[in-house]
């Protein structure tokens, strides 16, 4: 299951079942679950832990040192989860003791090729981060997001769960939960209707969430007057409960407007 011109150093905790194809190698702090498949030429380095039944394709590079200046050296990881298809030429990067000192990827996540995860990032669960998407450090990107190719998330931004952004997107504020948007810099264009659709959202669960959004965006109410009404609004129906407690919470980077 090991290709004869990969290096995998002592040390590296690999399940029996791991394939990892040619010259690709694997250091000594690393773990990998059981079911995952690592293609040729690609390097896990770093205190790196790798769940069950991902596909990693080829020229990957997972655990290296973050690109910040004030990085020294110190112990920090990278932790992946289960299910997770990661293409070609991805780089995650682990974390830093400024912050969460790991970068996290969850489950079940599609990301394709080019894509950069910096470090300090969290990427949640189901989501799609398509060609060339590039997370700066301290990003978060929230449960069944989606993130169109180019798009470029500013640091310490969050993307909400069930949201879009368009191809060459640079988003340089919060995007709130199902909301799309596009351009440089990225603006609101309505909610992920279609998105929420292929979810099992039904006609009246979207119908309450663009009454939100039309009270975030729409209304003459101010930012913090909309947090109040939607709020309330989250007390009788439940799936605008993500909506108001993001709302809520705050990056400082304030949300697209």
């Amino acid at each position: 299951m090991i290709h004869k011109t990969a290096i995998v150093e002592p040390g590296a905790k690999i399940a029996e079942d791991v394939e990892i194809g040619a010259y690709s190698v694997i250091d000594k702090h690393v773990s990998i679950g059981s079911g995952t498949r690592i293609g040729n030429h690609s390097v896990i380095t770093g205190k790196t832990v790798i769940g069950k039944n991902n596909r990693i394709f080829h020229h990957v590079s997972l655990g290296e040192q973050p690109q910040d200046k004030k990085y020294d050296g110190e112990e920090t990881t990278l932790e992946i989860g289960d299910d997770n298809v990661i293409r070609e030429f991805c780089s995650f990067n682990t974390g830093t003791i400024q912050d969460k000192v790991k970068t996290v990827v969850g489950d079940r996540n599609w990301i394709m090729a080019y894509v950069h995860i910096a470090h300090d990032c969290v990427v949640r669960d189901d989501t799609i981060l398509a060609n060339c998407a590039q997370l700066a450090g301290h990003v978060e990107v929230g449960d069944f997001a989606m993130l169109g190719g180019f798009s470029g998330i500013h640091q310490f931004c969050r993307i909400g769960a069930h949201a879009l952004t368009g191809v060459g997107s640079v988003v340089l504020s919060d995007v709130p939960p199902y909301v799309t948007c596009s351009g440089d810099a990225a603006k609101p264009h309505g909610i992920n209707a279609e998105g929420m659709k292929r979810r099992g959202y039904l006609p009246d669960q979207i119908k309450i969430i663009r009454d939100a959004y039309k009270v975030l965006y729409r209304s003459s109410l101010t930012l913090n007057d909309a947090k109040v009404e939607i709020s309330r609004m989250a007390k009788e129906s439940p799936d605008l409960i993500v909506l108001s407690e993001f709302l809520s919470s705050t990056s400082g980077r304030s949300i697209i407007r």
